[in-house]
């Protein structure tokens, strides 16, 4: 019994640098089932288990990631990088937590884009489908019964959805309009705009914490006018000197290029999470650009629910297709032009978010429970919801409707999406179950055909 009293009332001693490393690393190709799953199993393991940071910390910590744009889960683990071991510690964490996944998702759209003509993999991908856009409604489901807590926002939301369904408004206006409400909600009816963007703080109790409520924050976690200006510095060098080498090498219209500036705009607008900005990367993707088509997205983003690591690695898949498609280093080397491709807009990507946590991170306490802050996060996110919806509808007619209104209606598609749903919603099956069942539904199903 003393034993175990002694391990609970204990502070963990420091941790290494490289025993860190490691533990980012497993986490890297482990982390699946989407954001919730990913801040979940970092609590199970930093919180509870090896009580590295305190539940307070840790909540504070996510409360800042899901103010800003991008990826929380990869942010949060940044963040928690930052604070151990400092800036390299920070970058190990993001770049940990991404890396595995993206050679994984490099793999995979490879062999989607050499064999997806074979029966097996289409059969398999018939299934896929229908679940993905289950899992899109229910996402919206999910956003929408946290976010929208009363009638100002549910209209907001209303609002974004006609607006990017109806007048195909682009998702950057719909974000800096919603942001924009949201502060001048703030100031005139704050209540209305103290919803959303954070997480309740629990009363659990796991031990002394190596970094605990009370632990002061270490000299690299102080805020310094000097450090804001380096991080900006470098971080705008290093994206600046990649898109000069690109224009140089390609020119400003060039595939890579215009990746490198599109991928920028989208790490931006990612409020929400990857569902919220998924619009935004279809229409620059498919309308604009035609890297790919609206049948290639829908499977783009059943292979990013498959693998680890945040969701809007899709961008990566829309990258490798887009190198692909337009054979950028010729027909001979189209593996290569993927790769490049995905590369660019995994890069251009998470640059910002890095940036965010380095430039940001030592600011946060200033801005704590501030409704000014906060305010602008919650009109986000309930406009999020109306652009998640029409995401939703439209997965749900390339599914449907794979020929267009005029063609067949895939009546079994409409029953394996009807399956999934229910298991999402009603027994709370995890992501990858629902995905693997319905993929071996389609692949018997089309065996039968």
């Amino acid at each position: 019994m003393s034993t175990i009293a002694e391990e609970v009332t204990n502070q963990p001693e420091p941790v290494p640098f490289m025993e860190a490393f490691v533990y980012w690393l497993k986490l890297g190709f482990i982390s699946f089932g989407g954001p919730a799953g990913q801040i979940s199993m970092m609590h199970q393991e930093l919180v509870e288990k090896r009580r590295w940071i305190s539940e307070h910390r840790f909540l504070h910590a996510l409360n800042y990631t899901m103010v800003l744009p991008g990826p929380e889960a990869q942010q949060l683990a940044t963040y928690i990088g930052w604070l151990m071991h400092g800036v390299w510690g920070g970058i190990a964490a993001g770049v940990l937590f991404v890396m595995p996944s993206l050679f994984i998702l490099m793999g995979l759209t490879w062999v989607y884009l050499a064999y997806g003509d074979v029966p097996a993999v289409a059969g398999v991908l018939y299934g896929i489908k229908p679940a993905v856009t289950a899992i899109v409604v229910f996402a919206a489901y999910r956003i929408g019964s946290r976010a929208l807590k009363n009638n100002v926002l549910r209209a907001m939301a209303v609002l974004a959805f006609v607006a990017i369904f109806a007048f195909d408004v682009p998702f950057p206006y719909i974000v800096l309009m919603a942001g924009i409400i949201g502060y001048a909600g703030s100031r005139v009816v704050p209540d209305k705009f103290r919803a959303g963007g954070h997480h309740g703080s629990s009363k659990d109790s796991w031990g002394p914490a190596l970094i605990d409520d009370d632990t002061p924050a270490p000299e690299h976690a102080c805020f310094n006018w000097s450090r804001v200006v380096m991080f900006a510095a470098v971080g705008l060098l290093i994206g600046g000197a990649v898109m000069a080498m690109l224009a140089n090498t390609y020119g400003w219209a060039g595939t890579l290029t215009q990746m490198g500036w599109f991928f920028t705009k989208a790490a931006l607008v990612t409020f929400g999470g990857a569902y919220a900005v998924l619009p935004y990367v279809y229409q620059g993707g498919v309308e604009q650009y035609a890297w790919l088509s609206g049948t290639q997205m829908i499977d783009g983003l059943a292979l990013g629910e498959t693998t680890p690591g945040p969701l809007i690695m899709v961008v990566a898949f829309v990258g490798f297709v887009g190198g692909w498609t337009k054979e950028l280093f010729g027909p001979e080397m189209l593996p290569l032009a993927g790769a490049a491709g995905a590369s660019i807009a995994t890069l251009f990507t998470f640059l910002p978010s890095f940036l965010f946590i380095l430039i940001g991170g030592p600011a946060v306490e200033a801005t704590r429970g501030d409704v000014k802050f906060t305010a602008p996060l919650t009109g986000i996110t309930a406009a999020v919801v109306g652009v998640v919806l029409n995401l939703a509808v439209f997965f749900a007619y390339h599914v449907l409707w794979p020929q267009g209104f005029d063609g067949a209606f895939e009546w079994f598609s409409a029953l394996i999406g009807a399956a999934a749903f229910i298991a999402l919603f009603r027994y709370k099956a995890g992501i990858v179950s629902v995905i693997g069942v319905c993929a071996l539904v389609g692949f018997f199903y089309t065996l039968l055909l």
